[in-house]
């Protein structure tokens, strides 16, 4: 087996949205209802592992020149939704947030100057074409940012430890997008009656507006992907968050600001830990 096939990183989570077939125009609607019957789905490791490649090539490729023709799969009550992965936009995406997360020396010698300025300019064109494109995967590395919690609740949750044959371990959230569009915007009123205007305020006006982009009978998914290598099988199977930042609004809602801190504090205490171990020798 290759280094690269092997490789279980990044420490990213994902909020995915997964739609139902009559959401998609023809001929889209037919080349996912023909994917969906494949024998094989290929998984989330698989994306990771050809994004790899790209990135080891010489010199690197730091957004894919096709898109992607592949997607997740679910099926809900019935009804096969699917989620594009759209690897190609989304990496176009990630790239305004590099210069954020790297020093300009070290993001050069992975990504060279002429490298990105090419997957910009090509992106500018292709948005000039494609003016309400969205992507229906968001990604973050070394969290799962609280606002993302909001849309859950801790009943929606599903963990599985490793497997015997050496499988990943899997923590996961997922609910119909009625309930996490009404969880939001119960959790904004809150906030908004409660506190002032700040981070988590705006971060959920930011998801609303990226629901509201989907069909009503999708499926949302919050995936703790590569960071359950981050977190010991401990820690998974104690890990309460979406309940944790459940019971913060409702202490809000209640006007108990000790209660809404003390919920607050179990969760940054937890995320303060994976966050820390980024920086880790």
């Amino acid at each position: 087996m290759s280094v690269v096939s092997s490789v279980l990183v990044p420490y990213a989570s994902y909020l995915r949205v997964y739609e139902p077939l009559a959401a998609f125009p023809e001929p889209e609607r037919t080349h996912w209802a023909r994917y969906a019957g494949r024998a094989r789905i290929p998984t989330a490791q698989d994306e990771l592992r050809r994004s790899l490649a790209d990135l080891v090539a010489t010199p690197p490729v730091g957004v894919p020149v096709h898109e992607s023709g592949d997607a997740f799969v679910a099926e809900v009550n019935g009804v096969v939704c699917v989620c594009p992965w759209r690897t190609r936009l989304r990496g176009w995406l990630a790239l305004g947030a590099l210069a954020e997360m790297f020093p300009a020396p070290v993001l050069d010698a992975v990504l060279p100057p002429v490298v990105r300025g090419q997957a910009v300019a090509d992106h500018e064109r292709w948005a000039e074409r494609n003016p309400d494109a969205r992507p229906w995967i968001r990604t973050a590395v070394w969290q799962v940012p609280v606002r993302w919690f909001v849309l859950f609740a801790d009943e929606e949750r599903e963990h599985a430890g490793a497997a015997a044959d050496g499988g990943a371990p899997v923590l996961r959230y997922r609910t119909p997008m009625v309930q996490a569009r009404r969880r939001l915007a119960r959790a904004l009123k809150t906030l908004r009656e409660s506190v002032d205007e700040g981070p988590l305020t705006e971060g959920l006006v930011d998801v609303g507006r990226w629901l509201e982009e989907f069909h009503p009978r999708a499926l949302v998914e919050l995936d703790y992907g590569g960071l359950v290598h981050a977190l010991s099988a401990k820690q998974l199977a104690e890990d309460r968050s979406a309940l944790d930042v459940a019971e913060g609004i409702a202490a809000l809602r209640a006007g108990d600001t000790e209660g809404a801190g003390e919920a607050y504090g179990r969760l940054a205490e937890r995320w303060r830990a994976v966050r820390d171990r980024q920086f880790a020798n």
